[in-house]
């Protein structure tokens, strides 16, 4: 069972940064592609930025060239590195592991981006 845990989630200011991180344990961290993704109350959950075994990453468009993704094979690790953040951003934003149609998900963590 791969368990998935993310931190660094919290209230910053518009304009503001975070980061946030999800450990992975339970399996083979670098089987798996990893990706955030985020979701409102109301509404379905939604890519943010994936990450591939072989380090090609990709963004949804509203966070282009403000986030960043990466990964640290030895300490089992999905970093996602906020910048320039809006108010739109504000969401749980949840960790995804997938390997073929098998998918992992962590807990979420809350982000609220306001003043």
């Amino acid at each position: 069972q791969v368990q998935l845990v993310e931190s660094g989630g919290g209230l910053v200011q518009p304009g503001g940064s975070l980061r946030l991180s999800c450990v992975a344990s339970g399996t083979i961290f670098s089987l798996y592609a990893m990706g955030w993704y985020r979701q409102v109350p109301g509404n379905q959950r939604e890519l943010v930025a994936t990450i591939s075994t072989g380090g090609s990453t990709k963004y949804a468009d509203s966070v282009k060239g403000r986030f960043t993704i990466s990964r640290d094979f030895a300490k089992n690790t999905v970093y996602l590195q906020m910048n320039s953040l809006k108010p739109e951003d504000t969401a749980v934003y949840y960790c995804n592991a997938r390997w073929g149609t098998i998918n992992f998900w962590g807990q979420g963590t809350q982000v609220t981006a306001s003043s």
